[in-house]
């Protein structure tokens, strides 16, 4: 059940997946015959957040802030430098590599490009079905089976599985990695940046096919993309990252009607309209981003925020509650205060 058809009967259900101060930081080594440790890129740091069954969770942000090694680290792609992955109680993050493969049915990956993610030299029987060998609880007749199953599930033909990626387009490899993430009954998928390889025409496709297998087999869904008119069609929840970090999370209609964050104003500020008349009230960021490998103290957003004060550049702010979201900023007050003098003018 998704959780906008929660009912007053009852309370929503115990979230799925639990991320508790997630981080991931990759070593920075000198040259030479020694190559020391110098340093460290903060791709991740300090990442908390939790998805509930039949939940779609989207995560946005620039390029280059974190949220596709983010979306790796959840399946131990990445070993995790700290941090706690509660999937259903159990810690992903303190599993041993024998417990951890049992426990990778649970949770799966549609990745980035169909082009790469694809092995060319394996059909598309052998592609599907390799996580049920790899597991090993069906027969080649049951895997069989399942494989042409799970190409109508994608609205492909079964004929096709002895074919090779070579001989299909770029939707039709998605669709392929999309079936072969739901090879194992998952009950979350992580969706990194699915739709950014393709064809504009396809990718409304592919989230509709996404949305339809979600709403079937009730499969909770981490989105991750930088196309914000697509997060906005399919997430229920959106987390904003920048630099590693969350700076704000909302429930869809909220963040994008009202984003509290500086950073999340900006972001939402520079989609493009359908009306070319309508005025254009984008907000553009002036400075640079902070070093990933030599973080400043405080507010990260800090060096391109218009609203900085001597605190931001002091103190990192903590991802608080405030109207019914979780919002990173120490300006947050003065922006609500702002907010409710516009509202009483009735300019908003």
């Amino acid at each position: 059940m998704r959780p906008d058809a929660v009912t007053d009967a009852g309370p929503p259900p115990a979230p799925i997946l639990r991320v508790e101060g997630l981080k991931m930081h990759f070593p920075v080594s000198s040259g030479g015959l020694l190559r020391r440790k110098i340093g460290a890129i903060r791709a991740v740091d300090g990442v908390s957040f939790e998805v509930r069954p039949g939940e779609t969770l989207g995560i946005v942000g620039e390029s280059g802030c974190g949220k596709s090694t983010l979306g790796r680290t959840l399946l131990r792609l990445y070993e995790p430098t700290a941090g706690r992955i509660l999937l259903n109680g159990e810690d992903m993050a303190q599993l041993s590599p024998a417990a951890l493969k049992s426990r990778r049915r649970t949770i799966q990956m549609i990745f980035q490009d169909p082009y790469a993610s694809l092995d060319p030299r394996m059909t598309v029987a052998a592609i599907i079905s390799e996580p049920m060998v790899i597991h090993g609880d069906l027969t080649r007749a049951e895997r069989r089976k399942k494989v042409e199953d799970l190409l109508r599930l994608v609205e492909m033909n079964p004929s096709h599985a002895e074919r090779y990626p070579h001989e299909f387009s770029g939707g039709q490899r998605q669709r392929i990695g999309i079936a072969r993430a739901l090879a194992l009954n998952p009950q979350i998928v992580v969706c990194d940046e699915p739709i950014s390889a393709l064809d504009v025409s396809i990718q409304a496709q592919v989230i509709n096919l996404l949305k339809e297998l979600q709403n079937r087999l009730g499969l909770a869904l981490i989105f991750i993309s930088h196309d914000l008119g697509m997060v906005r069609h399919i997430s229920d929840r959106v987390a904003v990252m920048y630099m590693g970090r969350i700076v704000e999370t909302a429930d869809r209609d909220t963040l994008f009607a009202r984003p509290r964050h500086p950073y999340t104003q900006a972001l939402l500020s520079a989609i493009c309209l359908p009306d070319p008349s309508a005025p254009d009230n984008e907000l553009v960021l002036e400075g640079d981003p902070p070093s990933a490998t030599n973080p400043q103290p405080g507010c990260s957003f800090s060096t391109r925020c218009r609203l900085v004060q001597d605190i931001c550049r002091r103190d990192v702010p903590a991802l608080t509650q405030r109207d019914g979201r979780l919002v990173a900023c120490h300006m947050v007050e003065v922006m609500d205060v702002v907010d409710t003098g516009q509202r009483r003018d009735g300019k908003e």
